[in-house]
């Protein structure tokens, strides 16, 4: 899975700046987007927006806690997911959101979660990760407001 955000859109936390020299250019989204395309040619996935976002995934490999599970991708009301992974309890978080089972994918229910924290506030984010049961990794990015909620749980 691969996340990148323009300066404008979103701050990334000092601790993901890079140790290299302040001297060597950093790439661009588009270099960065192909070199991840260049790297998985069959298996990759991305799609970018205006402003300098781009969202990105590829299978998972053996490596990692997320291998063999599926990888989705979908927005709605202009906010996008990528999600990889699975949910335990999709059912009954289907039925707490008041979806409609058939049509609801694990990234649906990621974006609906998104938007009860984001319109329903103050309801803190790490709640929101609590209730999701399973080993997922999913990034949702509000094109609207350019907010971006991310987790990882293996």
């Amino acid at each position: 899975m691969l996340a990148i955000f323009q300066k404008q859109v979103a701050h990334a936390p000092a601790e993901l700046n890079s140790p290299r020299s302040s001297a060597a250019k950093p790439k661009n989204p588009d270099e960065i987007l192909r070199d991840f395309h260049a790297l998985h040619p069959i298996e990759a996935f991305s799609t970018s927006f205006g402003g300098g976002a781009a969202l990105a995934c590829v299978a998972g490999h053996a490596r990692n806690g997320l291998s063999g599970y599926e990888r989705m991708f979908c927005g709605l009301d202009d906010i996008y997911c990528v999600f990889m992974g699975r949910l335990d309890n999709l059912s009954s978080l289907i039925r707490q959101y008041g979806l409609c089972s058939r049509s609801t994918n694990e990234a649906l229910l990621v974006i609906e979660a998104y938007r009860t924290l984001r319109d329903r506030g103050p309801y803190p984010a790490d709640q929101v990760v609590k209730d999701l049961s399973g080993s997922f990794a999913f990034v949702v990015f509000d094109n609207k407001s350019g907010a971006v909620f991310a987790a990882l749980v293996i």
